[in-house]
């Protein structure tokens, strides 16, 4: 009997150590939009019809209209401009209703609405415990352009930051942001550093025309400007530039051809990816030239662009007023999926 005991009494135990193992092995997904990626929907300027669609890495499973559906018909607002995450929450840059909606990026729940000290906000990113928000003003006034600050406890904007007029995007290293100057409805030509400690400008960095993208990669900072186009009457080349930031001073500068404008970059495994037109090119981030052929040229338009896990996403606006599409690629430029979205896609945000 004593043996009997003794034997079910280990078999219980393995039984449960077992099962114990299996489920700290096993990857708890946090929610149902996990391992996926959102699109984000602008939608038509003027009329509130921004939204969010999700699709799986296994480009298997898609949802549309993702805002409205989760959140009983909400509406998310007007020219849905920039997606990005901080913890378990995701924050909606919404440019024409200048507003940030805050989402549970797991389930798409509607946390909060940030909706004063905001005009024109156009970019979001988090460094010490904060939100930075990248805002244009008043587009006929060049003095009034800000970094709003985010208390991220609070969900209010409790500070702003003075700076040249359009900022757009911006990245974080080193407590310091480096947002590179557009222009807003103009052009600029330089690249603001940001002490998020002390909230002050601590350099201006002179860079090619219309910096339309940044990028860190191994202590480097990376801008790629798009140049002046024909039509403004004064034509500049566009430029890939380096910049290092211990010495806040261009380090490397690459000129495109006059008449080639590039648009929009991404670095992924020290590649550097960017598009012109509607080829995409690729080199790598040591080389001294740029490269002279494309990876590939898609039939699309490329209004959005990233590079996530060796694999490039395109997203095409259409005709900015009825549903766009999204094209995924291979590095070899094989067509991997293409799907209908919302209205103007413009980016990508990878939520793994």
């Amino acid at each position: 009997m004593k043996f009997k005991i003794f034997t079910i009494a280990v078999l219980v135990s393995t039984l449960f150590l077992g099962s114990c193992t299996n489920d700290t092995n096993e990857e708890k997904s946090l929610g149902a939009y996990d391992n996926g990626f959102f699109i984000i929907n602008e939608g038509g300027f003027g009329k509130a019809n921004a939204e969010i669609s999700f699709i799986t890495n296994d480009f298997v499973t898609q949802q549309n209209s993702l805002y409205s559906t989760i959140n009983q018909g909400k509406l998310l607002g007007d020219t849905a401009q920039d997606f990005n995450a901080n913890g378990e929450f995701g924050y909606i840059v919404m440019n024409g209703s200048n507003t940030i909606q805050i989402v549970n990026r797991y389930s798409f729940k509607s946390i909060a609405t940030i909706d004063k000290d905001l005009k024109n906000p156009r970019y979001i990113v988090f460094a010490n415990g904060k939100g930075y928000v990248t805002n244009w003003g008043d587009g006929s006034d060049a003095t009034d352009d800000y970094i709003a600050v985010v208390n991220l406890t609070s969900n209010v904007i409790e500070s702003k930051i003075p700076v040249a007029e359009g900022p757009e995007k911006l990245i974080v290293y080193n407590n310091k942001l480096y947002v590179a100057h557009l222009g807003g409805y103009g052009s600029g030509n330089t690249v603001s550093v940001v002490d998020v400690l002390t909230s002050k400008v601590t350099a201006t960095i002179s860079v090619g025309d219309k910096p339309a993208s940044i990028e860190e990669n191994q202590g480097v900072i990376y801008v790629l400007s798009s140049g002046k186009a024909s039509w403004t009457g004064d034509e500049t080349a566009g430029k890939l530039q380096k910049i290092n930031p211990t010495t806040n001073m261009v380090s490397t500068t690459l000129d495109f051809a006059l008449t080639s404008h590039p648009g929009q970059m991404d670095i992924e495994n020290n590649k550097l990816y960017f598009t012109q037109a509607k080829n995409v090119f690729v080199m790598n981030t040591s080389d001294t030239v740029l490269p002279s052929k494309a990876l590939f040229t898609t039939s699309f338009s490329v209004y959005g662009f990233a590079v996530n896990n060796n694999i490039v996403y395109l997203a095409d606006a259409a005709d900015y007023s009825s549903n766009g599409k999204v094209a995924i690629y291979d590095t070899n430029g094989v067509l991997k999926n293409n799907s209908t979205v919302g209205v103007t896609p413009n980016g990508f945000y990878f939520n793994n």
